[in-house]
Parts: C-alpha cells; sequence; structure tokens
C-alpha cells in the first residue's frame, strides 16, 4: 500500500482473531472461492492462464449453487475462481508440450495444500488467505471498466493507454489512499466514525484542495466523476467483506447531470435520507483489520487497541498519551487485566514521571489508569505521596477513596498540580486527542475555558502566585489561559504572568 496519509492513525478496536476469521469465511466472495477449491480436482479444465474452460463456466456456476438463469452467474464463478487461484486455494497442472507443440489444449486444477489450513489452521492463516484475496480483488478493482477497455481498443486488438487515460500505480495509489481516509473516519471516534461515510464526503477528501472555499464547477466535476468512480470499486470491495456499501441511487444519477449530482451531495443541506441516496460506505470490522494490516506493511503507524498488554507501563503511558481518552482507558484497562495490581501501579507510577513536555500527560493517563484500580493500590499510591512530581495525584486518588491519614498539601504542591492538569489537558489534543492544542480558540478548546475558569475563581490571587511555579511549563499554561480564558481582565492577568514567568526562566 502505498498512499500514506499522515504518519500515525487514531487506535482502533478489532475483534479477535477467531472473530475476524469467521468473518472472513463468511464474506460471499471468499466462501464462493473456497468452495471451488474444493470442488476442483479431476476432470477439471483450465486454459494456459489458469481459468476455468468456458464450458465449464457454467459447471462451476451450479456448484456455487447461483441461479442458472442469472446472466451473471458465469461472472461471479469466473471471478470466484479467479480468487482461489490468486490465494492458492487451487493448484494448476498446465497444459503439456512436446518440443514446442501442445500435445494437450487444457490443464487441471486440483485443491492446492492451502486449502487444508480453512478447517486445519488457526485463525491467522485464514486471514493470511483473506488478505491475499483482498489483494486480488483491489488490483481489479483498480482496473477501467469494460466500456472505457473497449473505447481505447485500437485495430488488431490492442489498448491505447494513452486514449484510456489509466495509470496502473497511479489508479492503486488513489484507492489506497481513499481506503485510508476511509479508516481514518471510522477509527476517529470524535464523530465521523460513528456511521457510514457518505460517498461524496470520501470523493472530496480526494479531490477538493484542502482549505478551499465554495468548490468551483470544474472542481465539483471531479468530485462527481470520483463519486461514480468510487461507486463502482466498493461494488467490487463489498463481496470480499472490506465495506458495506449503499451504492449511488440510479434514478438520482438519471435526475441530475455531473455538476447538480456533486453539488448537491456536497451542499450540506440534506437530510439524512437524501444523503443516502448519493451512496454509503463504512469498513467492515474485517475491512478494518484489513485495511490496518496493509497500511502497517507500507510503514505507516497503525495502532490497535490491546497490543500493548505485553508491554512496560513506560511503553504503555507513551503511546496512550496519543491516544483519544476512550481508546487510553481501553487500552489501560487490558493493560492492567491479569496483572499484580500493586505492582502494575507501582510501575505505572514510575513511569509516570519527568520534567520532559510529555509529562503532564503521562501523570494524567497514570491518574486514568489509577481510576481503575481497587484498594489494594493504596500501599503504592502512599509510597508517593512526598514525591514533588507525583504527591498531587496521589493526595487526590486517596481522598476520593475517604482514606484516612491524607495529608493536606501545601500552597505549592496545589499550584503545581494545577499547572501540571492544564498543561496534561492543553497537551491532550494532540492529533486525535480530545483536549485542547496550545494554540486552540476558546470554541475549539471546548471545556478547558470553563475549567481554566473555575480554578481561578477558587483561587484569590492565582496569577501572582502562579508564575513562580516550579514546573516546566508554567509559562506556556500561562499563555494559553492568556488567549483562552472566558473573562477578559482574568486572560490579561494571565499574559502578565506569563511575560513573568518567561522573564524568570531567562
Amino acid at each position: 500500500m502505498s498512499a500514506q496519509p499522515q504518519p500515525t492513525l487514531p487506535p482502533v478496536r478489532l475483534p479477535s482473531g477467531a472473530e475476524l476469521a469467521r468473518d472472513a469465511l463468511g464474506a460471499p466472495l471468499f466462501a464462493r472461492a473456497v468452495r471451488l477449491a474444493r470442488w476442483s480436482g479431476p476432470g477439471i479444465r483450465v486454459d494456459g492462464s489458469g481459468e476455468l474452460a468456458a464450458e465449464q463456466l457454467a459447471e462451476a456456476a451450479q456448484a456455487l449453487g447461483l441461479d442458472p438463469a442469472d446472466e451473471d452467474a458465469p461472472a461471479l464463478a469466473s471471478q470466484a475462481w479467479r480468487v482461489a487461484l490468486d490465494t492458492g486455494l487451487v493448484e494448476v497442472t498446465e497444459p503439456e508440450g512436446d518440443g514446442g507443440a501442445v500435445q494437450e489444449e487444457y490443464g487441471t486444477a486440483s485443491p492446492g495444500e492451502d486449502l487444508a489450513l480453512i478447517t486445519g489452521g488457526a485463525p491467522a492463516d485464514v486471514l493470511d488467505l483473506w488478505r491475499a484475496a483482498l489483494d486480488a480483488v483491489l488490483a481489479d478493482a483498480a482496473v477501467p471498466d469494460l466500456d472505457d477497455l473497449v473505447d481505447a481498443l485500437e485495430e488488431g486488438g490492442t489498448i491505447d493507454f494513452d486514449r484510456l487515460d489509466w495509470n496502473p500505480q497511479r489508479e492503486a495509489d488513489f484507492l489506497d489512499g481513499v481506503l485510508a481516509n476511509l479508516y481514518l473516519l471510522t477509527a476517529d471516534e470524535r464523530g465521523a466514525g460513528q456511521g457510514p461515510v457518505p460517498l461524496p464526503v470520501l470523493a472530496a477528501s480526494m479531490v477538493v484542495p484542502e482549505g478551499m472555499g465554495a468548490p468551483t464547477d470544474a472542481v465539483l466535476e471531479q468530485v462527481s466523476d470520483a463519486m461514480m468512480r468510487l461507486d463502482d470499486q466498493f461494488r467490487q470491495l463489498e463481496p470480499i467483506g472490506l465495506v458495506e456499501f449503499r451504492p449511488v441511487d440510479e434514478a438520482l444519477m438519471a435526475e441530475a447531470d455531473d455538476e447538480e449530482l456533486a453539488a448537491g451531495s456536497v451542499a450540506g443541506a440534506l437530510d439524512d435520507e437524501d444523503v443516502a441516496r448519493y451512496g454509503m460506505v463504512r469498513l467492515t470490522p474485517l475491512g478494518l483489520y484489513g485495511v490496518r494490516a496493509r497500511m502497517r506493511e507500507a510503514g505507516i503507524g497503525a495502532p490497535a487497541v490491546g497490543e500493548l498488554a505485553d508491554k512496560g507501563a513506560d511503553a504503555l503511558l507513551d503511546a496512550v498519551c496519543g491516544y483519544p481518552e476512550r481508546s487510553a482507558q481501553a487500552e489501560i484497562a487490558q493493560w492492567l487485566d491479569g496483572r499484580d495490581l500493586p505492582a502494575a501501579v507501582a510501575e505505572l507510577l514510575a513511569a509516570a514521571r519527568g520534567a520532559d513536555a510529555a509529562g503532564p500527560l503521562r501523570r494524567l493517563r497514570c491518574q486514568q489508569a489509577l481510576a481503575l484500580a481497587g484498594p489494594e493500590a493504596e500501599p503504592a499510591v502512599r509510597a508517593v505521596l512526598d514525591d514533588p512530581e507525583l504527591g498531587g495525584l496521589a493526595r487526590v486518588w486517596l481522598a476520593e477513596r475517604g482514606a484516612a491519614g491524607v495529608p493536606a498539601p501545601d500552597a505549592e504542591l496545589v499550584y503545581w498540580l494545577t499547572v501540571d492538569t492544564l498543561a496534561a489537558q492543553l497537551a491532550a489534543d494532540g492529533p486525535f486527542g480530545s483536549g485542547a492544542a496550545l494554540g486552540a480558540s476558546t470554541e475549539e478548546a471546548g471545556e478547558l475555558p470553563l475549567l481554566m475558569q473555575s480554578l481561578t475563581s477558587h483561587h484569590t490571587g492565582f496569577f501572582e502566585r502562579a508564575w513562580r511555579v516550579e514546573h516546566p511549563a508554567t509559562a506556556e499554561v500561562l499563555e494559553a489561559m492568556g488567549r483562552m480564558h472566558p473573562d477578559r481582565k482574568a486572560a490579561k492577568e494571565a499574559r502578565k504572568a506569563a511575560f513573568k514567568a518567561r522573564s524568570r526562566r531567562r
């Protein structure tokens, strides 16, 4: 896979290998390929390229239980046979020749060794075969349709590729880019991933330049062309189990020209049913697995929740700092599951230390982990009460559980913890986090300005004390408060305090 939408993608939650393997075996095209592999054997004749002899396509369709009256049955059988060949489910013996003269017009086909993996292999074996089938289907989906090929035929039966305007690598890259964007929309927990994606949105993500306002007529025409191209490709990809797809309504295509089709689909003023008429698509869990595997092969960071379960606490906290909150909580819960809780909590607390830029967010994620811990974690938490970086969160955890003998924090610790908490919330915005970036506006920051307002209203002279806090992020936090605090007077005080903090650091 060659398209690289961005170097790191949000984590996804995948079913178990066994569940994915069951989904793979249930994908219609893959299931048909398996049935034909079992059907192959003595008497099955194939040509030099391994394709079934023409008269045997009807037999293959019958073996698949397809309706003989269905004009698409031979094509469905042929496609399933090609998948069986491409995945090694079927092995072919080529026609024999002697001294350059072909004695036999046809070769034979028989079940391949890999067919035994369908029933006797591990889930990973089944998924490897399904991924080989997916690669074959994706290659077919990137080929122009038959009408375009016929139009580009020259005298003598050769194809004029310049006239066809088809570049195989470009087409493969386009489809990979589409799947990467669909993956990102599916994995993104902040909204779009909760349901199917409108086909025009996906097409526009590949065509409309970033930052463009109202699309021009030329861009709308490109969006329309991309929509129809994707409509054809997703029809081919649905039978392998990659996507759930609702095609573009044919009546809609007859009602509107290209510009009207695209303009209506991206206008944003349609109700749900009207939007659905333009086509809807989403990756299945199996599709999410398949696209993720392809991206990982291409060197793109595509984490999955649960893959850190056997790692140390330092690797866990470093990774979940870039996760959305819900994914971070799920990853932490799986990491804790089965571990000796007191030892695990002590390891997490040790990994949370640090004066580096990621330190505050590590401590926030550690605090989320502690929220999942029971009373048996108390000794490990009490052990860090005197730690300058962890003492504050330790007191919070103990107080929330009504523990006795929790020492009251001094003012210095209270202000340090406040700065650390705000720094963590600001850092949590990362590519996929739920907080606010240091440069975010009040609208973009969500609830963070309200948190800032609450903190300052409960501490008289907050900014006069805050700029003196010995924390690496003090100046950055105060600058952010100067931008985001909803009270203009407090925001001005924050900016003055930030200047003092920076001057003090010099």
